[in-house]
């Protein structure tokens, strides 16, 4: 005890901080061996604790000063297992479990709170168990801080019924295991169970609400998700910046740019720090949400920007059908010094797609493997397909896609049909709707798509075909749904959709429309309806499609120099395209739809997209 007395008031420990320097540590080093205080065991364990939990830039030195203990205490040993569990390098927390053991020492919970900590960061399974295992032998499963622990490391391994069984086990649940159980329920999907949890807690933290709101947000229950986050401040929780983030994502899920702004000047208004997460996460709102612009300000203004914040800005540029941008960002991360990982390159990919750079973008593939020792992964596959198939250069792809060093994925297989819709190829279409769906039978895009190419030429009996597979095989195709932002409320239409409150205005509407465009030369395109039917009783089923009465709903309730933005769950048609382009036309209106491949800005008769791609 006495000379834990001395270590508390010793000043040449008690000065070392964050922001000591290595040189000012050799010479507090210096100064204590001069002095023989390194002799005391529990001292040498204060000095080597300060150097590694003050700043870990210094993790070595105190690595070093360790090694020359001949008796090493427990908390000093502990101190490095806890550093290290939260670094780069969780792995070499067992080296300093290896040397309590060598030493004789008994692990205390600490130990393997630090150690759980460790197995989470690895996502060890085998390693975990083995832990956990330790622990119930050192008799340390009813401690509080390891329970919660090990429901953190089965859920960052993606164990729900672990998590389960330890939560379980636990006679006492208190607040931060119910959190923890709360948290992994939502991560993992489970978010009714999540919102009893958080109902039934006495008490509930900030964290609980941010673990709650992240688990709507994740599962796509994006309302949900903002409903909550409203609740939250109603009930006076204390707002942080780990709140925002999955608010931020239920914003960008649903694409409500209002709410999303509310979001931003939410943070700007309760000066929350400006996180790498947080910004990342409002360039990607800003982006999803069509306001290139604003994302683009938003990361010009960040003091400090990762390889994923650059990415996330290229990504959007791509998005919204700026490639060469997107490039030119590219050549000024590298230029900055930040490393390409493979997110930026699926999103410099995509960037060489949307302008059609294939030579570009080949470049850009290759680049990968030989300067940056980057294996492409499927999505990367799936994007070079995609730029070939968008160049027309159907039979490239396809040879593309049998050279690949891996078996081809349903995503590549996908962006080929795709591409064979877009330039009528009916026979590579075929192949890729069959090497699709053996991947994917229950893949009802798989199955339109190659509807739409019979359809385009009028093969009748080959969409009657893929009719009565879809049938048998108990296929659905999803409907057709599309949202719009007005006033900060999100509105939802599905096609044919006669369930709005505002119905028979929007109908009224949808008549004007198509009478001032059929003034102006509009022919609905009947091509992508799946039946052999009357062109008349085509027009009347486009007509009825979900983007349509959106923006019928959106030129009712948004004023003219208010863009209508619309989210659409599916691709927009060929003829929703024209329809679009001539309604921003006629009725001189700016619209932004976000499909579920890219964005579409339509001004004055045109789109960013040059041509329906």
């Amino acid at each position: 005890m006495n000379s834990l007395k001395i270590i508390a008031k010793h000043p040449s420990i008690c000065q070392i901080d964050s922001s000591t320097t290595l040189r000012e540590l050799r010479q507090i080093h210096a100064h204590l061996l001069l002095n023989g205080l390194l002799t005391d065991p529990q001292l040498s364990g204060q000095f080597v604790a300060a150097i590694a939990l003050r700043n870990p830039d210094n993790l070595d030195y105190s690595g070093r000063v360790l090694d020359r203990c001949e008796r090493p205490t427990l908390f000093s040993l502990n101190s490095m297992i806890r550093v290290h569990s939260k670094s780069p390098t969780p792995q070499k927390s067992f080296h300093f479990y290896d040397r309590i053991q060598r030493h004789g020492l008994s692990p205390d919970n600490y130990t393997f709170s630090f150690l759980v900590r460790a197995c989470a960061q690895l996502l060890a399974r085998g390693v975990g168990e083995a832990v956990h295992g330790a622990l119930v032998r050192h008799g340390f499963e009813s401690d509080p801080h390891v329970q919660s622990g090990l429901i953190n490391m089965y859920a960052e391994m993606g164990s729900l019924e672990s998590c389960r069984r330890v939560f379980g086990g636990i006679l006492d649940h208190d607040v931060v295991c119910q959190t923890a159980m709360l948290s992994a329920s939502a991560k993992l999907g489970d978010v009714a169970f999540a919102k009893k949890l958080f109902d039934e807690m006495p008490e509930r933290d900030t964290v609980a609400w941010n673990a709650m709101i992240a688990g709507y947000a994740q599962c796509g229950e994006s309302r949900q998700a903002l409903n909550l986050f409203h609740e939250m401040q109603v009930e006076g929780v204390k707002v942080n910046e780990p709140s925002m983030v999955p608010v931020l994502s239920a914003c960008t899920q649903l694409g409500a740019l209002d709410q999303g702004r509310w979001a931003h000047a939410y943070i700007e208004k309760n000066r929350l720090r400006m996180t790498l997460t947080l910004g990342t996460a409002l360039i990607d709102m800003y982006a999803k949400c069509g306001d290139m612009d604003k994302a683009m300000e938003v990361f010009w203004g960040m003091k400090e920007r990762n390889v994923y914040t650059w990415s996330s800005a290229m990504n959007g540029l791509a998005m919204n059908g700026a490639g060469k941008e997107c490039l030119e960002l590219f050549s000024l991360m590298k230029e900055d010094g930040v490393l390409p990982n493979e997110v930026t390159f699926v999103s410099v990919l995509r960037g060489c797609s949307v302008v059609g750079l294939v030579k570009e973008g080949c470049k850009h593939f290759a680049s990968m493997t030989e300067l940056y020792g980057i294996q492409p992964e499927l999505e990367h596959y799936g994007c070079m397909v995609d730029l070939y198939g968008r160049a027309g250069r159907l039979n490239e792809a396809l040879k593309f896609i049998n050279d690949m060093p891996v078996e081809p994925h349903a995503g590549a297989w996908g962006a080929l049909l795709n591409a064979c819709k877009i330039h009528k190829n009916m026979e590579i279409g075929e192949l890729a709707s069959r090497k699709m769906l053996e991947l994917e039978a229950k893949s009802h895009g798989a199955y339109v798509l190659l509807s739409n190419i019979y359809a385009e030429n009028k093969s009748w009996e080959g969409v009657s075909h893929v009719r009565q597979v879809m049938k048998s095989r108990g296929v659905k195709k999803l409907p057709g749904c599309s949202v719009v932002e007005v006033d900060g409320e999100v509105h939802e239409f599905f096609v044919g959709d006669n369930s709005h409150q505002m119905y028979n205005e929007i109908k009224v509407m949808m008549g004007e429309i198509f009478r001032r465009l059929r003034l102006s030369g509009y022919m609905a395109d009947t091509n992508p309806v799946l039946f052999d039917i009357e062109e008349e009783e085509k027009e009347n089923a486009l007509s009825l499609h979900s983007e349509k009465i959106a923006t019928a709903f959106g030129l009712i309730r948004l004023k003219k120099d208010i863009p209508i933005r619309i989210v659409k769950n599916l691709r927009i048609c060929w003829d929703c395209h024209d329809f679009m382009k001539m309604v921003s036309q006629t009725f001189d209106r700016e619209i932004v739809v976000r499909d579920n491949n890219r964005f579409h800005h339509f001004r004055g008769g045109g789109c960013s997209c040059r041509d329906y791609w």
